[in-house]
């Protein structure tokens, strides 16, 4: 990373801290959830952070168990900032079953930068993207998790 100068002096002589951790929150869902549709829809693992700064990241993380009943199915996941959809047009992965009662570990992270310092809302999605079926989330006892971040804007 390249440093940036003020009147020949670095920022952090200048006093401004750049890249420190200002605040973590997290978010986790435990109960089962059921999912069949084929357009993105929430998974109720979310997690609210109010930035201290417009210009704060945000650093998001997510993780959770998939389990695929049907073969040959597909499954996106994606991340969203209140209505709004970070992730590519793919999200950020793809999971398939090729053979019927599959399980999975799904995991993503994501550096946003909100420019707000209103409270913002994390949630990760999930859609069939191939085949038929039904996702489920958080099967025997496990549970989904999401992290946020803020870190000081540079």
């Amino acid at each position: 990373m390249a440093l940036t100068k003020i009147n020949n002096n670095t920022l952090s002589s200048a006093g401004i801290a750049t890249g420190r951790v200002l605040q973590v929150v997290q978010g986790t869902h435990a109960t089962q959830a059921t999912f069949s549709t084929t357009s993105y829809q929430g998974s109720a693992t979310d997690v609210t952070i109010t930035p201290s700064s417009s210009s704060s990241k945000i650093l998001v993380f997510y993780s959770s168990d998939f389990y695929i009943a049907n073969a040959d199915s597909s499954w996106d996941h994606t991340l969203y900032r209140d209505s709004t959809n970070l992730g590519p047009a793919n999200g950020f992965g793809s999971t398939r079953a090729d053979v019927p009662d599959t399980a999975f570990q799904i995991a993503a992270h994501f550096l946003d930068t909100p420019n707000t310092t209103n409270a913002t809302k994390y949630e990760f999605y999930v859609k069939r993207i191939e085949g038929s079926g039904n996702l489920y989330l958080n099967g025997n006892g496990s549970k989904s998790v999401i992290t946020a971040m803020e870190i000081a804007g540079w």
